[in-house]
């Protein structure tokens, strides 16, 4: 599928693949819900940042506390890349249309 044209919604389907909006209206509904899910997703993981620092911070935290706190930034992280991914892929090509410049694949 080429998905140069299509937007990377920041859910997957129940089987883990990647999810895609095809139109040019970036106040469609659906396009406000996946930018809302966005702002979402990047505040839970700044929240989820200042948690896991402090379980690192904190010389007696478990084994548990620390297991938690790697589940929940590696989730994170893995929104956020999402996030990273599809707002890049949104942006203007570059002088002389070079992906790479922008980070593309």
């Amino acid at each position: 599928m080429d998905t140069s044209s299509l937007r990377l919604l920041p859910w997957t389907t129940p089987e883990g693949n990647p999810c895609y909006l095809s139109t040019g209206d970036s106040r469609s509904l659906l396009s406000r819900l996946a930018d809302d899910i966005e702002e979402a997703q990047l505040d839970s993981g700044e929240q989820v940042l200042a948690g896991a620092r402090a379980v690192l911070g904190d010389g007696k935290a478990g084994e548990r506390a620390v297991r938690f706190a790697l589940t929940r930034a590696t989730e994170s992280l893995e929104d956020v890349l999402r996030v990273a991914v599809s707002r890049g892929r949104r942006l203007p090509l570059p002088a002389g249309g070079n992906l790479r410049a922008r980070g593309g694949d």
